[in-house]
């Protein structure tokens, strides 16, 4: 049976400061702290699970920090591949207020020497079979270059999997040029990547490093993907959504993914990365969704077009009936393009 493989580059701890107004240059009071293991590719597996999807998380984690991390990641459950390395593994802290976008503070992480990024690598080639998808989500520790992405790219595809990426800058680029068959940068990555103008040139340079499909989160404005084929399709965001979009990339990247493991075409996918994106986007921490929410977000969005081939993807919880509604949290109007952490 194909399987879902996740790969973190440069995973975290993940702080979540939330207080009552960010304010720079003062003592600020923090009113709650919540610690989880982080990083983007963490993120895509934990909403992967909560949409009745297995995946194996693969990762280099290195000391007091790391050793907390896999003990968390097998307290939820999470299966995870752990690549030992001898650097301490780093901290990130969001600091949310509910008045203003959310501040991220992000430490470079440890440096991975050549033989540790060259196990990370060799791990990912053990974990991928024929008909598996392969994510590679988040940036660079230090150390790592655009050969690194490379060769997670190179692994996954000699495997027979399916490579989803999504980074930004160099590795993006890398990626790209090592033939992935999707990426999956939001308008700010694919510009400051390519250099580009607007975001339609974007788009075609980075299917002409080597891409094979551009899905692009354009945060209000919804999702795009363009593919070498000339395949085009837009997807609307869905509407009267705020919050905190730390992981909403992360939850988007999960969706599309879990569609397509199910068999579902890209129109169809989309629709889900949007609906999943909504989702966290109402939760206070990243790389989690309620699936009993998802079922209400979707009839938010446009039917698809008369005739247009419909997938629901499955969930592992009941449907809520028509009228639900949740709690919803009104911080301020919010654009889920977070960068790649």
């Amino acid at each position: 049976m194909a399987r879902l493989v996740v790969v973190t580059p440069n995973p975290a701890v993940d702080v979540t400061y939330r207080v009552a107004r960010q304010v720079v240059g003062e003592t600020v009071r923090v009113q709650e702290v919540q610690r989880r293991p982080g990083g983007k590719g963490l993120n895509v597996a934990r909403v992967l699970r909560a949409l009745g999807r297995d995946a194996l998380a693969v990762q280099p984690l290195g000391g007091a920090a790391g050793a907390w991390v896999a003990a968390q990641l097998a307290a939820e459950g999470l299966p995870a591949e752990v690549v030992e390395v001898a650097g301490e593994t780093r901290t990130t802290v969001a600091v949310v207020d509910g008045a203003a976008h959310p501040t991220l503070y992000a430490e470079p992480g440890p440096v991975l020497l050549a033989a540790e990024l060259e196990r990370l690598v060799d791990a990912v080639a053990r974990a991928c079979r024929p008909g598996d998808q392969l994510v590679v989500s988040g940036s660079l520790p230090p150390g790592a270059d655009e050969r690194t992405v490379a060769g997670l790219v190179a692994a996954g595809r000699s495997a027979g999997a399916a490579v989803v990426v999504d980074t930004s800058g160099a590795a993006l680029a890398a990626a790209c040029r090592a033939g992935a068959d999707v990426v999956m940068p939001n308008t700010e990555e694919a510009l400051a990547t390519t250099g580009a103008p607007d975001l339609a040139t974007a788009v075609a340079g980075l299917l002409d490093l080597g891409a094979g499909q551009v899905v692009v989160s354009r945060g209000a404005d919804g999702l795009l993907s363009v593919a070498r084929s000339g395949e085009r399709c837009e997807q609307p965001a869905v509407p009267a959504v705020a919050g905190n979009p730390t992981g909403a990339g992360d939850a988007a990247t999960a969706g599309f993914t879990a569609a397509l493991d199910a068999g579902a075409g890209t129109a169809d996918a989309l629709r889900w990365a949007a609906v999943c994106g909504a989702a966290a986007v109402l939760q206070p921490v990243a790389g989690v969704v309620d699936a009993a929410e998802l079922v209400e977000l979707e009839r938010r969005l446009p039917a698809p077009p008369t005739g247009a081939p419909r997938h629901p993807l499955p969930l592992p919880v009941a449907a809520p009936p028509p009228g639900h509604r949740r709690p919803r949290r009104t911080p301020p109007d919010t654009d889920p393009q977070e960068p790649s952490s």
